[in-house]
C-alpha cells in the first residue's frame, strides 16, 4: 500500500476520481496504484506526480527506501526535494507545523515569513548557483518553540548532468541541558 500517495491526496482534499481525472486514467487503475496492487508506467506516474505536484521517483523508490523510512520515521531528521524555482516536489518526516499540503508545490518563504525561511531559501539558491552542497546551522521558530537544525543541501541532477533542482536533509540539534 502507498500510504504517502493516500495521505498526500486526503491531505490536497482529493478524492481518488479527481486524481485519475487530473492524471488522464481509469479511477479504477489509480485505486489499484494507491493500494500497491498496481505500478504505474513512468509515463502515468509522471501525469499523476504532475497533478500532485511531486517528483514522479516517488513511485519507483518505495522498495529501496522501506529500510530508510523504518530508521527515519519519528526521529529528527527531515529529508525534501525542491525544484529549480526552489518548490518542493518531496517531503519525508516532516515537523506537524508543515503538512504535505501545506508544503508541496511551495517556497518555504511562501509557508510563512521569517528571516529562517529567507536563509534556507538563500541557501537553496547558492546551492543551485554554485553547483555544489552546502551546510548550515538554521534556527526555525516553530510550535514548540525554536528549533535550530543542521541543514545540508546539495543538488540534484539529471541523467545528463543538469541541475533540476536540490535535496536537503535537516537534522533536528538537541539543546544542551545545564
Amino acid at each position: 500500500m502507498r500510504r504517502w500517495l493516500i495521505q498526500l491526496r486526503k491531505e490536497q482534499q482529493l478524492t481518488q476520481q479527481e486524481v485519475a481525472a487530473g492524471a488522464h486514467i481509469d479511477r479504477a487503475y489509480y485505486a489499484q496504484i494507491e493500494n500497491g496492487t498496481r505500478n504505474p508506467s513512468m509515463t502515468v506516474a509522471s501525469r499523476i506526480a504532475s497533478y500532485l505536484h511531486i517528483n514522479p521517483s516517488l513511485f519507483f523508490s518505495e522498495h529501496l527506501s522501506e529500510p530508510f523510512e523504518a530508521a527515519l520515521t519519528g526521529s529528527p531528521i527531515t529529508i525534501a526535494h525542491c525544484d529549480l524555482e526552489h518548490r518542493y516536489t518531496w517531503l519525508f518526516n516532516n515537523h506537524p507545523d508543515f503538512t504535505m499540503s501545506k508544503v508541496i508545490g511551495k517556497r518555504v518563504d511562501e509557508i510563512f515569513q521569517h528571516e529562517a525561511t529567507e536563509e534556507l531559501l538563500n541557501i537553496k539558491k547558492k546551492v543551485v548557483l554554485e553547483n555544489k552542497p552546502i551546510r548550515k546551522v538554521v534556527s526555525f521558530p516553530l510550535s514548540e518553540g525554536t528549533i535550530v537544525y543542521d541543514t545540508f543541501c546539495k543538488p540534484i541532477h539529471d541523467s545528463k548532468g543538469n541541475i533540476i533542482g536540490t535535496a536537503s536533509v535537516s537534522m533536528e540539534m538537541i539543546k544542551p541541558t545545564m
